[in-house]
């Protein structure tokens, strides 16, 4: 039991990244649908940066340059990803919906052709990801549970947290929700929509490719897995079922990847059987969605011009 919580909660983590970006976008009005693409062009640039490090730096590896090195270039292509999405969509004025579903397949192209050429990822970097607190085997299962994990766990939360705060408690959040909600009228007083949507959207891309590196470097051990995209879609899933909320998404994402890896520790069950536990996050977040569309209440429910392009001239 106490294996199953701590894989959940490392699985859960790499959901929160992605669902926090997500929110972050579509509190201006932003529908991406690119952010299983983005997680995987994340996971590529970050542990190709590890491999390039590590192969230069060999037994010499310092630990923070392993762990920051690969943090900063994950953010890059993510926030690159971002702005691609923000300059077709704000730009260009493209549909973005399509734009989305095409960065998603560019996304999962790039994370094949960076698997072929380096081979494998550079397993050994994820040592750097996984160490956890010294002190954490004195404290038993408490310790198992809160100080066994690595960084990337830890700055998940955190940033799930800080998220919260800016978007409910600051100028800047509640600007960005007002471009979200009515970008006509957002405008009308002087915040400029097209800045708000390029800054939260290479922001958020930027966090969502976190989710990719931790998949990868913390919960797979630098193992790669063509399973990113799938990811993915449980982050976008996860943000309906906090309700756009970052804060919720923290527990949120432990029960998502609770049920997504439920069937691995439940014995006698089909391979068929696993699949379909792998659905559960998807029916839990249409039952979310259900109930929320008939309670009706403000806060629970999307930004009101979501995936709406905003053109000044028809204000």
């Amino acid at each position: 039991m106490l294996a199953f919580l701590v894989s959940s909660i490392r699985l859960g983590m790499a959901f929160l990244f992605g669902s926090t970006g997500e929110t972050i976008t579509e509190k201006s009005g932003h529908l991406n649908l690119g952010i299983p693409g983005v997680m995987c062009v994340g996971a590529s640039c970050g542990c190709f940066a590890e491999y390039l490090y590590l192969s230069a730096a060999g037994p010499n590896a310092n630990y923070i340059l392993a762990v920051f090195i690969p943090i900063i270039a994950t953010m890059l292509g993510g926030a690159v990803m971002g702005f691609i999405f923000s300059f077709l969509t704000v730009t260009l004025r493209a549909n973005q919906n399509v734009t989305g579903l095409a960065l998603t397949t560019f996304g999962v192209g790039v994370s094949d052709y960076m698997i072929a050429e380096t081979g494998a990822v550079y397993s050994k970097g994820s040592r750097f990801f996984t160490m956890s607190f010294p002190f954490a085997d004195d404290l038993g299962w408490f310790g198992e549970i809160f100080f066994s994990h690595g960084i990337l766990i830890y700055l998940a939360i955190i940033i799930a947290l800080v998220s919260s705060y800016v978007l409910t408690k600051t100028r800047i959040g509640l600007n960005l929700r007002a471009v979200g909600e009515n970008p006509a009228t957002a405008d009308a007083a002087g915040i400029s929509v097209s800045r708000y949507r390029y800054a939260s959207t290479c922001i958020g891309c930027a966090i969502a490719g976190l989710g990719g590196l931790s998949f990868i470097m913390d919960y797979l051990n630098g193992n790669w897995e063509y399973c990113i995209d799938a990811i993915g879609w449980l982050a976008i899933a996860l943000v309906i079922f906090t309700v756009w909320k970052p804060g919720l998404a923290i527990i949120g994402s432990v029960i998502f990847g609770a049920l997504y890896i439920a069937s691995s520790y439940i014995t006698g069950v089909s391979f068929a059987s696993k699949e379909i536990f792998k659905m559960l996050p998807y029916v839990v977040t249409i039952i979310v969605l259900v109930f929320t569309s008939i309670r009706d209440k403000k806060e629970n429910q999307p930004p009101q011009s979501l995936g709406l392009a905003y053109f000044r001239e028809e204000r």
